[in-house]
């Protein structure tokens, strides 16, 4: 169980704010923070970390206290059991792609490191530096070094942001097998709703730093009412089987909706589909490649 109950004061373009967050979060539960630029999404990643200090409060993994300010308790970040996965990646360019798995390790592990990298797809790489990777290659050792420390908990902010859909789209899924091979519970903010759809188990919504909102991807993104005559494209990111049809999850630009989907013709989660509808009866329709 993770315990977060923290305050910290912060400086938004509308000037001072409190960032006040309490939540609790299972043990390999897969978390979104979802809010907008300047709610204190970072900030709290990072309180968790242990790279910033809370004003008062309490972080607390298990039986291990992280902070707690009337105990006067902060441990330092190397003595937090957590990886880190930052936008921009923060890879040491002066060091290889071995160089900074090892520097994130305690003791230098060759073989442990080696393994890591054969697990990525990277091990060809080893002695390249991180100028020379692409995007996708740095994510990947973003990742890998943050694993190495053998973290229970994994914080990402942000990490495919920079990267092109393709690309993006095939690393959610490493993220997602990562965090189930590895039993984590992962924290992950994004801007992107079919994303965090696609990875999270629950979403945490802040805005100017409150929770104003909770619950399963569903429960927080998909909008119950929805009306006027429509058409357009889509890709199918989730479906849910009922009793007389298939309930249809699909991203649009950045924009979740929920369509019922009752043709005999199979459909799976990728497929391009186009939609469009009369008042309150939508029509769906395959695309073929």
């Amino acid at each position: 169980m993770i315990e977060v109950n923290i305050e910290k004061t912060l400086i938004g373009s509308q000037g001072r704010f409190l960032l006040k967050v309490n939540f609790t979060m299972k043990k390999h539960e897969f978390l979104s923070i979802f809010g907008k630029s300047g709610s204190g999404k970072t900030t709290l990643l990072r309180m968790i970390a242990g790279l910033e200090k809370p004003d008062k409060g309490l972080i607390k993994v298990d039986d291990t206290i992280y902070f707690d300010s009337e105990k006067k308790i902060n441990l330092p970040p190397q003595k937090r059991k957590v990886g880190v996965v930052f936008q921009n990646y923060a890879l040491f360019p002066n060091m290889t792609v071995y160089g900074n798995l090892a520097f994130a390790m305690e003791k230098e592990d060759k073989q442990k490191i080696l393994e890591m990298l054969e697990k990525i797809e990277l091990l060809e790489l080893k002695d390249r530096y991180p100028s020379t990777l692409s995007s996708g290659q740095q994510q990947r050792v973003a990742l890998a070094r943050a694993l190495i420390r053998d973290p229970e908990i994994l914080l990402l902010d942000e990490p495919l942001s920079a990267l092109d859909y393709e690309i993006r789209l095939k690393l959610q899924d490493e993220i997602k097998k990562i965090h189930k091979d590895y039993k984590l519970s992962t924290i992950l903010i994004s801007h992107d709703k079919p994303e965090v759809f696609k990875l999270a188990d629950r979403v945490i919504l802040l805005e100017n730093g409150k929770v104003i909102k909770q619950g399963t991807p569903r429960d927080v993104f998909i909008e119950k009412e929805i009306s006027g005559k429509f058409s357009f494209f889509g890709v199918v990111i989730d479906i849910k089987l009922s009793d007389l049809a298939k309930i249809l999850t699909v991203d649009i630009n950045g924009n979740l909706v929920e369509v019922v989907y009752t043709n005999k013709e199979d459909i799976s989660i990728g497929d391009e589909v186009l939609i469009s509808a009369k008042a309150f009866s939508p029509i769906v329709k395959k695309i073929r490649k």
